[in-house]
């Protein structure tokens, strides 16, 4: 059996799907969404685990970058991972929790900035090692050059997104 056909039946068998697949590009596809929610639910059981939405990792994250300095909501937008329409409820709930704040920009009143507080901080800093385990996870299974090759791939896809493609 071929390593190509080995593989689509790994997939096929996943998703227990019993036809073959159209072509290439369907399996491909399909092996991407299945591989990147795979590692995506090992993230989330982190965020879990510490009371958060992937969504709210990665804001903090955001956030934290740019500490002590902040973003404005559209800016946090732009830089998400996966971005959310109703970032402003998002915002809310950390607020609540006490890991953002926010407050007025000196340069323009109307726009608030969002900056990550201690505690928000302090919960990354607590979260930092397990999310490195799911690195570490994924390191092992992915050589540093499939990984390099990966990352190649899906700048290719993502790279020239446009909400027009």
């Amino acid at each position: 059996m071929q390593i190509g056909a080995r593989m689509g039946n790994t997939l096929r068998e996943h998703i227990k799907q019993t036809a073959p697949f159209e072509d290439a590009t369907q399996e491909a596809m399909l092996n991407l969404f299945v591989a990147a929610a795979h590692v995506r639910r090992r993230v989330e059981d982190v965020c879990q685990k510490h009371g958060l939405q992937f969504s709210h990792h990665n804001v903090l994250r955001i956030l934290r970058d740019v500490h002590p300095d902040g973003h404005p909501r559209r800016e946090i937008m732009e830089r998400m991972l996966d971005p959310s329409p109703d970032v402003t409820r998002l915002m809310d709930k950390l607020e609540d929790r006490g890991l953002v704040k926010r407050s007025r920009s000196a340069e323009d009143r109307r726009m608030t900035i969002h900056t990550i507080t201690d505690e928000g901080l302090g919960l990354l800093e607590e979260m930092d090692p397990e999310i490195r385990g799911v690195q570490e996870w994924f390191g092992a299974r992915v050589s540093e050059r499939d990984q390099k090759h990966l990352s190649r791939i899906c700048e290719g896809i993502h790279g020239d997104f446009t909400d027009a493609d």
